[in-house]
């Protein structure tokens, strides 16, 4: 299925108005932990779940 060019701007206005990303680096001595992330299927959904689950551990 081809995206036309309103499809793709108004994606591209929707991504620069509501999402937010961050950035995150590994040096080469974390190389295991790049390894496991790269290792998700859901790279993203991932990193939420660990932040979901640290954010919970906090209240308690």
């Amino acid at each position: 299925m081809m995206v036309s060019e309103a499809q793709k701007r108004a994606a591209a206005k929707y991504n620069r108005e509501k999402m937010v990303q961050r950035v995150v680096r590994f040096s080469p001595n974390e190389r295991d932990l790049l390894a496991h992330l790269d290792a998700q299927p859901n790279k993203a959904g991932y990193l939420k779940a660990l932040i979901r689950a640290d954010m919970e551990q906090s209240r308690e």
